[in-house]
């Protein structure tokens, strides 16, 4: 009798957690949104013709101003940069780190 109470005892047990307050219980974690990210593109070259008209390689995408690469719209492109846009936030994608020292 008692092996019979003590079993019973740890089936309540995993059912409910005892610390959790009266009248809660948990969500179902299917619930829950998931959020899809974007990775931003990357930026391979830019190219620019006689008539100062550039276009950019990004993900190996030859794109020019006003198309859209993985969920960005190319807002701008110049010899040195690409600028991306979406959901109202701007990146400035630059062919060479301004960083570089000779």
């Amino acid at each position: 009798m008692l092996l019979l109470t003590l079993g019973f005892g740890q089936i309540a047990y995993a059912q409910q957690d005892p610390t959790a307050p009266l009248g809660w219980y948990s969500k179902k974690s299917s619930s829950v949104a998931k959020v899809k990210t974007y990775a931003l593109p990357t930026l391979q070259s830019v190219v620019c013709d006689e008539g100062a008209q550039c276009f950019a390689m990004l993900n190996d995408n030859i794109l020019s101003e006003g198309q859209s690469i993985a969920g960005y719209h190319v807002k701008k492109i110049t010899s040195q940069r690409v600028t991306l846009a979406r959901n109202g936030k701007v990146w400035h994608l630059a062919l060479f780190n301004s960083d570089v020292r000779q």
